[in-house]
């Protein structure tokens, strides 16, 4: 049997037309099933900090349309009535008849003081809560989708959705597709609009491995080396983390001897800074001259490691082991970015600024903010002509998202959105 799937936000069976749908199911004997949902009536209030009952202020909620049925002869809403049961009114697609339905509940004697909340968008990254009264709410401009909540629960801001670090910030992430996904889940955490413009994608490259008893050391540059030395390397020859018995491994920061770590291996180096050249200072002079170290790399990379090491006085093979090629990402996110409408940009290698800037040109004035992962970021974007406004430290995906926060701290303004 063929199944379809329908689906909304809120619950299908509150002001939805599930049951009309199914109606028209039954009739057309097609088997459906009902997955219900959180209504918009709570759902977004308790995001704008409203708990529609509550002790001592509010012991029932009534939840009703705003928009009827226009083919409908009258009306089945009795506002009179609605005023007179008092408690929580929650009025769902009622922001174009605002100020009617005001008028109605004021003439039937609720208090033209008492609160009203309008909570538009709720629960996404653009939601706006609009605060007023019954006597003022019809003139502060809420506009549709809104959940109007009016009482006296609608007093009260418990908020915490709104009010988290990085809430109406739009935040440009332009790593690699398969890398975002750690940024993006915390930048969404702290309340930003994530736009995913991935600059570049990872491809992993044939990779013949060597004879690794001949190295003492085996250095690995990035989180996306490991992956690909293991996987396009190691896997493919039929080999595993017990061909490198016996040798020490090195590798550039944090996040790729997780990488190592989640593969059994423990990294023996981690320099204090987070770039090739701090790599080089702590390498330890080798035990013996040519003492060889293979470094599995990105196809494409700065030679400073390598050559670093040779003027230690070690034998160097470099094993490419990916490739970043360019992306072409989604019109419409350019576009965003070309008209000024985000508030931040993220840059976590020097491939991401190149291709990006390859991609969107040049930057609106004034330019969105520039976070880079690190110095070596920083200054291939300055050499595009970009203003780098914050530079993480340490130079990690945390540290990125720490330099996010205080670059975007009060007083910045919020994009315009999408």
């Amino acid at each position: 049997m063929a199944r379809s799937c329908a689906s909304r936000g809120g619950d299908p069976f509150v002001f939805g037309r599930g049951g009309e749908e199914a109606e028209a199911l039954i009739a057309a004997g097609v088997p459906f099933e009902v997955v219900p949902g959180v209504t918009s009536a709570i759902a977004a209030p308790a995001y704008a900090g409203i708990p529609v009952t509550h002790r001592g202020l509010s012991t029932h909620v009534t939840i009703v349309t705003g928009h009827e049925d226009p083919e409908k002869d009258g009306t089945d809403t009795d506002w009179s009535a609605l005023a007179r049961t008092g408690g929580t009114l929650v009025v769902l697609m009622g922001a174009s008849n605002l100020g009617q339905i005001a008028e109605s509940l004021m003439r039937a004697g609720r208090a033209p003081d008492t609160p009203v909340a309008a909570v538009r968008w709720g629960t996404r990254p653009e939601q706006r809560t609009i605060r007023g009264t019954l006597g003022t709410i019809a003139s502060l401009g809420v506009e549709a989708p809104s959940a109007i909540v009016v009482g006296a629960v609608a007093g009260l801001d418990l908020g915490w959705f709104e009010h988290r670090p990085l809430f109406g910030r739009s935040v440009v992430v332009t790593r690699a597709r398969e890398q975002a996904s750690s940024l993006r889940s915390a930048l969404e955490a702290l309340g930003a609009e994530v736009v995913e413009m991935p600059a570049i994608a990872i491809t992993p490259i044939a990779v013949d491995v060597p004879d690794l008893s001949a190295y003492a050391w085996i250095v690995f540059t990035s989180a996306n080396g490991v992956a690909a030395f293991f996987g396009a390397g190691l896997a493919e020859a039929g080999l595993d983390t017990r061909a490198l018995g016996g040798r020490r491994v090195a590798a550039i920061g944090p996040g790729t001897a997780e990488a190592l770590s989640q593969r059994g291996v423990r990294a023996d180096l981690v320099p204090e800074r987070f770039v090739a050249e701090s790599l080089v200072e702590a390498f330890p002079l080798p035990e013996r001259p040519g003492e060889a170290v293979l470094v599995a790399r990105a196809e494409a990379a700065r030679d400073a490691l390598p050559e670093g090491l040779r003027s230690r006085g070690y034998s160097v093979d470099v094993l490419p082991v990916y490739r970043t090629v360019r992306t072409e990402p989604d019109g419409a996110a350019v576009d965003r970015v070309r008209s000024g409408r985000v508030d931040a940009v993220t840059f976590t290698s020097s491939s991401t600024v190149a291709n990006f800037c390859d991609v969107v040109g040049p930057l609106p004035d004034p330019q969105p903010l520039a976070i880079s992962i690190g110095p070596v970021t920083s200054e291939a974007a300055r050499a595009r002509g970009l203003r780098i406004d914050a530079e993480a430290d340490p130079h990690t995906i945390e540290g990125v998202v720490a330099a996010l926060v205080a670059a975007l701290g009060v007083g910045r303004r919020p994009s315009a959105g999408g």
